[in-house]
């Protein structure tokens, strides 16, 4: 049976989920998405992803600032929804709001919750090494993604090579394909919401920039996986002579040379970095105010490179 619904959703990767359940037959009353950002070297208004989608498709969009004002939630509930839907909104929705659909609001998390709760689930999972991850569809309540869960995922293997933003778009695309029966099993009531194990509860932080700044004194191995971890945000970087330098790529090649972590040693015309456990071998890097380059080409620019010391 179709449903009224109500999407919310802003980045690229919350597009396949609005489009499984167009698909799928239902009636997407209004879509809501971030206000539209400056960006460019103008300043231009960039419209989000969603809303660009939404728009394609002839929908209604809506870029409230906020969902807690009287005016803004008298819109939604005027929109008389079944369900609302939420992938990577960005915006936390009050209890209000959570209240109006009768089949409530269902989320998209891309963990296999309880673990990793909160705003980073997969930088977190790639920056510990986690060998799975996977996602959950549950109904939001007023905790951080504590509500029950409606459906989880196969476990999602990990090969390490794994970067944060394609990862992230490959499980909301799994989300998506979830979607269109969690629905159908919400609405006939052959799906019963199973609370979380609240023992095995994990907790993701708001990834700031400084996460990014890299401690030589870790291990090597740790290192490269914050490459991959905070790409495209915040970056991995350190300094060299006082500039910023990204380390896009990266590889733990195992013990080098005795030196002080960070210590940078240049062999057979590669870069090696000395870290708190191995040497990190430097892939593709960008100097600050230059584009991404090999480590190759870097070196060549750069020949003072052997024994200066990163992040002093």
């Amino acid at each position: 049976m179709p449903l009224n619904m109500v999407f919310f959703g802003s980045p690229e990767e919350a597009v396949p989920a609005l489009a499984a359940v167009i698909d799928a037959g239902h009636s997407v009353v209004a879509v809501y998405t971030r206000p539209d950002r400056e960006a460019g070297r103008k300043r231009q208004p960039r419209p989000t992803p969603v809303r660009v989608a939404a728009e394609a498709r002839g929908l209604r969009v809506e870029t409230p600032a906020g969902l807690r004002g009287a005016e803004a939630q008298d819109t939604l509930r005027n929109l008389n929804a079944d369900v609302f839907i939420v992938a990577a909104y960005g915006r936390i929705l009050p209890p209000e709001v959570l209240s109006m659909p009768r089949l409530g609001a269902v989320n998209i998390h891309p963990s296999l919750l309880p673990r990793y709760r909160g705003p980073s689930p997969v930088v977190t999972a790639i920056r510990n090494g986690d060998a799975e991850t996977g996602v959950s569809v549950m109904l939001l309540d007023e905790g951080m993604d504590s509500g029950p869960l409606l459906a989880q995922s196969p476990p999602v293997r990990l090969d390490g090579t794994e970067r944060a933003d394609d990862l992230t778009a490959r499980l909301f695309r799994i989300g998506a394909e979830m979607l269109p029966g969690v629905l159908d099993a919400l609405e006939t009531e052959s799906l019963t919401p199973e609370p979380q194990d609240e023992s095995l509860v994990t907790i993701t932080k708001l990834i700031e920039k400084e996460d990014g700044s890299i401690d030589w004194s870790l291990p090597a191995v740790e290192i490269e996986r914050m490459t991959r971890a905070y790409d495209p945000w915040p970056g991995a970087f350190t300094l060299l002579n006082g500039k910023n330098l990204k380390i896009l790529s990266a590889n733990a090649a195992g013990e080098g040379k005795s030196a002080p972590a960070g210590t940078v040693s240049v062999r057979e015309r590669k870069i090696f970095v000395a870290t708190g456990g191995g040497e990190l071998e430097l892939l593709e890097v960008q100097p600050e105010g230059k584009r991404p380059m090999q480590a190759r080409d870097f070196l060549n620019g750069t020949p003072e490179l052997d024994g200066a010391v990163l992040g002093a």
